[in-house]
């Protein structure tokens, strides 16, 4: 195995070990499985039956519902008995947190059931403990004493087990020892897998949820690697980003997150946890794994292997470039809006990206987020700028144009080497294509020999293989290892069919790229026809228009900084980490977190957990900077970081007092 998976160039499956749930095959190359997790009261057998039908007919492979305590694991007998009478056998989880007695109960009655090693045997209290050797073996002696029952139930009744480490809920004793780190993460797992080992237990799967999408891909992939060098041997993995959201920013991040790590060929099962109902997480999840599917996915041209890794997959460092104007070395990467589609580019084109112009005033209003680029191609812009943007056009046009300080060209590979070719003396953009059959591009070495030697060049990349991403990460190691510098930016055309997949396939190949530091700015684009179909009306595939996307130019700016913001390296507005709902939640979240969203929407940076209940409270919110926790029925709790600020507030002016909470902390500015 090489670092982490088996190629960083072409796709191949990571093989790990074959799971049995139910009568479903897990890992060793089996199809990855999609599943979802029900948010119905589990005491309400006939609602969680129904639902769980929703799920399974929307095409969930695996069901997950919350078992608490003891009655509701309990219940899980009556809901599996319902399920089995109307003809569906689909296999169940039991989502265990701190009681094992539950899991216990649960273990003989499904087929599966997921415990999370930072709360199962330890308790989260947030104190700073010293743990001596022999003192921190004394607990491990401790959570072997009280889980080896549970895997020894798992093992006679054949039983399945996740063992899923999230990153918020990490316990007082591993904070301790590693702190909030991936690899703290990786070592909760493990002590749990060594003793299910210790007692011939396999049946396993593992997975390492945060909300950081930088966070949970280094835990996966340290994760592989400390499998690999203590067992000789992988368990397979269960994919997802907690709390990632609703709507696009969701789905967005999600990708991001999961989709960076299927690229790799790692994860056998995922979920993506929208604040949105289950059974509409179930085609987010197919839109995901579907470019995996056999017979040959992400195939293409001949892409050199790696003979040493340039850089560091396991710790997030940005690659090390100068400034080209404001693109690279300090600069937050850029974002290029594609205009070229459009017949003309007028002043309101620009509304569509970002910027709107007050005629009385004779002023532009600049968002948030607003492009700092627009590729116009061969379109004519003749009309003052706003003070930021700048324009990108192709070489004749550009040659045409009369302020060469707002607008600069574009070159293929043969344009730039061509001496006689006039260049601007600002900035030259080059578009690169990685490693495809394309026999009208010069040498790499060519092109590397004068690159090297420009400082006003900016690379434009992209790759027509369908191994896209895997072509251009290698591409930008070849810029590595030939001491090349200059700015990166990372294009990315889709010819999908509907937003989400449009949303998905942006986030996954430009969202992998930006999270191993590649990438100094993003351009995304569809195809002509895939251009056409999503002017005629943005829709995904449940039919849910996207509303506050009214054009393709707006739908992809608006997905470019969310990619940005996904992967933590621009932020551009306020952050939701608000977790999917589930059994245990003690509000109407989805409701809740429209509300709250609709009142702080313009806090650009702050980042905000709405949290359906105390499971999901404290811990789960790993980073945020402001929590809303349902702390009972009709009650929140607030919390600033992880400190409780007040409790038991009435749900009927908790959105208030947080807005109060927000402006006690300067956090708060006015619309």
């Amino acid at each position: 195995m090489q670092l982490y998976c088996n190629s960083l160039t072409e796709y191949s499956r990571l093989i790990t070990k074959e799971v049995k749930i139910g009568d479903l095959l897990l890992g060793n190359g089996h199809q990855i499985r999609v599943q979802t997790m029900t948010t119905t009261d589990t005491m309400d057998t006939l609602a969680t039956v129904e639902q769980t039908i929703r799920c399974i007919e929307a095409g969930a492979e695996l069901v997950r519902i919350t078992a608490p305590s003891k009655k509701e694991a309990e219940n899980l007998l009556n809901i599996k008995n319902e399920l089995h009478r109307r003809g569906y056998h689909v296999p169940l989880i039991a989502d265990i947190h701190f009681t094992p007695n539950a899991a216990e109960i649960a273990a003989r009655i499904v087929e599966k059931v997921r415990v999370n090693p930072g709360n199962y045997v330890d308790k989260k209290k947030f104190e700073q403990i010293d743990y001596t050797d022999a003192e921190y073996a004394e607990e491990i002696d401790r959570i072997r004493e009280r889980f080896t029952p549970l895997v020894k139930i798992c093992k006679e009744y054949g039983t399945a087990m996740r063992i899923g480490t999230n990153h918020g809920s990490l316990s007082d004793r591993i904070m301790s020892r590693y702190g909030d780190t991936p690899m703290g993460m990786v070592e909760s797992a493990m002590e749990f897998l060594r003793i299910a080992r210790g007692e011939s237990y396999h049946n396993i799967i593992l997975s390492m949820k945060a909300s950081n999408t930088q966070v949970m891909v280094q835990a996966y992939r340290l994760l592989i690697q400390q499998m690999d060098a203590e067992f000789g041997e992988c368990y397979p993995l269960h994919l997802g980003v907690t709390e990632a959201g609703d709507g696009e920013d969701g789905r967005v991040k999600s990708a991001v997150g999961i989709g960076t790590l299927l690229e790799d060929g790692i994860g056998d099962t995922i979920r993506v946890s929208l604040t949105e109902d289950p059974e509409l997480e179930i085609p987010v999840c197919r839109d995901l794994v579907k470019r995996y599917s056999p017979p040959a996915p992400l195939k293409g041209g001949s892409v050199p292997t790696i003979e040493k890794v340039s850089y560091n997959p396991f710790s997030y460092s940005r690659r090390k470039t100068f400034a080209v104007g404001n693109i690279g070395d300090h600069h937050v990467p850029v974002v290029i809006a594609d205009l070229s589609k459009l017949e003309t580019i007028t002043p309101k084109s620009l509304e569509s990206v970002g910027y709107t112009y007050n005629e009385e005033s004779d002023k532009w209003n600049i968002s948030d987020g607003a492009a700092d680029y627009i590729n116009a191609c061969e379109k004519v812009v003749n009309f003052a700028l706003p003070g930021t943007l700048k324009v990108v056009n192709n070489y004749s046009t550009w040659q045409k144009a009369k302020d060469k300080t707002k607008f600069f060209p574009i070159f293929d590979g043969n344009q730039y080497l061509d001496h006689s070719i006039e260049k601007s003396a600002e900035l030259n953009f080059l578009k690169i294509d990685c490693y495809s059959e394309n026999i009208y591009q010069p040498s790499l070495e060519s092109l590397f020999e004068k690159i090297k030697e420009d400082k006003t060049a900016v690379l434009c990349v992209s790759s027509t293989n369908t191994n896209a991403m895997q072509s251009v990460r290698r591409m930008v190691m070849e810029l590595k290892s030939n001491e090349i510098e200059n700015p990166v930016i990372l294009i990315v055309n889709s010819n999908s069919q509907t937003a989400d997949e449009h949303l998905i396939h942006y986030a996954t190949e430009a969202g992998a790229l930006l999270l191993d530091g590649f990438g100094d700015g993003i351009c995304l684009g569809m195809s002509e026809d895939s251009y056409q179909l999503q002017a005629a009306g943005l829709q995904n595939t449940e039919g849910r228009t996207y509303t506050s996307n009214s054009s393709p130019e707006q739908f992809i700016n608006s997905t470019a900084f969310s990619i940005l913001q996904a992967t933590r390296v621009r932020i551009s507005k306020t952050e939701y980490i608000s977790c999917p709902s589930c059994g245990r939640t003690l509000f109407d979240l989805q409701e809740t977190t429209a509300k709250i969203r609709s009142v702080t929407n313009h806090l650009k940076g702050v980042k905000i957990a709405i949290m359906g209940c105390i499971v999901n409270g404290p811990g789960e919110m790993a980073d945020a900077d402001f929590g809303y926790v349902g702390s009972g029925v009709g009650k929140i709790t607030l919390y600033k970081g992880k400190e409780v600020v007040k409790k038991n507030i009435d749900s009927a002016i908790a959105v208030d007092e947080l807005i109060n909470l927000l402006k006690e902390n300067e956090a708060w500015v006015d619309a």
